[in-house]
């Protein structure tokens, strides 16, 4: 069964070349190779303010940049987030991004005196990341904080299950790491999970 999907590439620098982009591309190829559609989002190429006021987030306009980003969010089946960890979590840019996605009438539905309803059930993800220290330890002595809060905070409460993780530490290793690391993604692009 062929999938729609949505790559979104949360590492910040706009010039691209790092693994991450390589990961995402060996995604896209092998998910493209099994006849899933496929969008990217490079959220370094995106330009948009931060969100600043909670009226902003409430009933604020969607920056044009962003539009077509939220679309291809809506449309796809399966999301997979491509970020480096930068102090325990997702680098700031990454996470400006999903405030501005993940507003009223996205993700949720609020509505007075009720829980709100969760506007992307159905829609599984997957989290990619590379980090410096060793994976163990992130969850080990750190908890794992960054990862788990965007599961359950954003994913996990708008409705998307199931999460999978991909968590890649030590990133500076040797080639034959990296290369098999781009591999896995090729796999799990060709799978569409």
């Amino acid at each position: 069964m062929t999938r729609r999907i949505a790559i979104i590439q949360g590492h910040p620098d706009p010039a691209g070349h790092h693994l991450l982009h390589a990961m995402a591309d060996a995604y896209a190829d092998g998910a493209a190779s099994k006849g899933h559609e496929v969008h990217r989002i490079e959220v370094a190429q995106l330009e948009f303010p931060m969100l600043r006021t909670q009226s902003e987030f409430e009933t604020g306009a969607l920056p044009p940049a962003l539009e077509q980003a939220r679309d291809d969010m809506r449309n796809a089946q399966h999301w997979v987030f491509f970020f480096p960890l930068w102090h325990g979590t997702m680098p700031a840019m990454l996470k400006g991004f999903l405030e501005h996605i993940f507003r009223p009438g996205f993700a949720m539905e609020y509505k007075e005196g009720g829980f709100p309803k969760r506007l992307l059930a159905g829609r599984s993800a997957r989290i990619v990341v590379t980090m410096g220290m060793p994976v163990l330890f992130y969850r080990w002595y750190f908890g794992a904080f960054g990862v788990r809060g965007f599961e359950r905070s954003m994913l996990s409460f708008a409705g998307i299950k199931p999460i999978r993780e991909s968590l890649y530490g030590l990133a500076y290793t040797d080639e034959k790491k990296r290369t098999h690391w781009i591999e896995d993604m090729r796999r799990h692009g060709r799978r569409g999970n």
